[in-house]
């Protein structure tokens, strides 16, 4: 495993990177192991939530795929703020099946979907796995 992609990368994506780990577990836990409705998938669903939206806020400064420019990756910001919207007011509104719907949106579409293209030759994923 070579570090030198994630040390030399700007910013925006170490933040990106630093929020979106642990995001990952933490959804992986929260849609596979966790008791849903119990206070622990209640408070860390919270805690999940917050991540998603501060990795995607830093994610639209990351413009790596065309410099200067926002790609068609960045539809994918837009696309998690929604989903963390709608699980929001889905829960509010005790509709909790519209709230798992959109946080397995979520988890499928702003974790593995964009999470796997960052393996793509050339992206800084594949440099440090891959490469």
């Amino acid at each position: 495993m070579n570090f030198a992609p994630i040390l030399e990368a700007p910013l925006a994506v170490k933040i990106h990177l630093a929020t979106i780990l642990p995001a990952f577990v933490l959804g992986t836990w929260l849609i596979f192991l966790s008791i849903k409705g119990s206070r622990p998938h209640r408070k860390l669903g919270a805690v999940y939530m917050g991540l998603m939206l501060f990795s995607a806020t830093a994610a639209i400064f990351i413009q790596e795929v065309r410099p200067g420019k926002f790609s068609w990756l960045h539809l994918f910001v837009l696309l998690t703020y929604w989903g963390v919207g709608r699980a929001l007011w889905a829960v509010r509104q005790k509709d909790i099946k519209a709230h798992k719907g959109a946080m397995v949106g979520l988890y499928i579409g702003g974790l593995l979907i964009v999470g796997g293209l960052t393996f793509g030759p050339g992206r800084i994923m594949y440099r440090l796995f891959i490469q």
